[in-house]
C-alpha cells in the first residue's frame, strides 16, 4: 500500500515555521495597539524584524511551492471547496508578501526606520508622506484582520480535514 502524497520536508517545516511567527506576530500587533505603556515599544522592537523574517520566509516558501507541486486534493472534494481551497491559499500567499511590505513602506512614509538590530536598518520603500502613513496605517489593520480571519478559516478546515472527513489532506502537511 503507497502512502498518501506529502509536501516536501522544506514546504511542510515552512509551513509550521509560519504559522507560529504569524500567529506571534498577530498577538504582538494586537498587543501594541492596545498598550501605550513601555511594552509598546518593546512589542514594535520585536514586530519589525518579524515582519521582515516573515517576508523572507514567505518568499522562500512560494519558491518551494513553484518547485515542488503540493499533493493532489481527495477527489472527492465538491467542487466549490476545491475552489476555496485554491482561493484562500492564493489570498494567503499575497497576505503573507503584503502586510510586512506594506508594514515597511508605512514606517517609511512615517519617517520611522525599520531597524532590525545590530545596527542593521532597511532603506524606506516610500518617501515621507503623513497622508501616505494614515492610509498605509489604515491598510496594515485591514490586511492583518483579514489575516487573521483567513487564519482562523484556515484552521477550521484542516481541522476539518482532520477530525471529520478523515482523509489525507492534514496528513500531507503534517510535521
Amino acid at each position: 500500500m503507497n502512502a498518501a502524497p506529502r509536501f516536501v520536508p522544506a514546504a511542510r517545516l515552512l509551513h509550521w515555521l509560519m504559522a507560529v511567527l504569524i500567529l506571534l506576530m498577530l498577538f504582538v500587533g494586537i498587543g501594541m495597539v492596545s498598550t501605550v505603556s513601555d511594552l509598546h515599544s518593546r512589542l514594535l522592537g520585536l514586530h519589525k524584524p518579524l515582519g521582515i523574517a516573515i517576508l523572507l520566509l514567505a518568499l522562500l516558501r512560494l519558491a518551494v511551492r513553484l518547485r515542488h507541486r503540493p499533493p493532489p486534493l481527495p477527489m472527492d472534494l465538491p467542487a466549490w471547496q476545491r475552489l476555496a481551497a485554491h482561493a484562500s491559499h492564493l489570498l494567503l500567499y499575497a497576505l503573507m508578501l503584503a502586510l510586512p511590505l506594506v508594514g515597511w513602506a508605512m514606517l517609511g512614509a512615517g519617517g520611522y526606520p525599520v531597524a532590525l538590530g545590530h545596527g542593521i536598518v532597511l532603506p524606506p520603500l516610500v518617501p515621507q508622506h503623513r497622508a501616505l502613513f494614515a492610509l498605509l496605517r489604515q491598510a496594515h489593520t485591514v490586511l492583518a484582520l483579514l489575516l487573521f480571519g483567513l487564519v482562523l478559516l484556515h484552521l477550521a478546515a484542516a481541522l476539518h480535514h482532520a477530525w471529520v472527513r478523515r482523509d489525507t489532506v492534514f496528513g500531507s502537511i503534517r510535521p
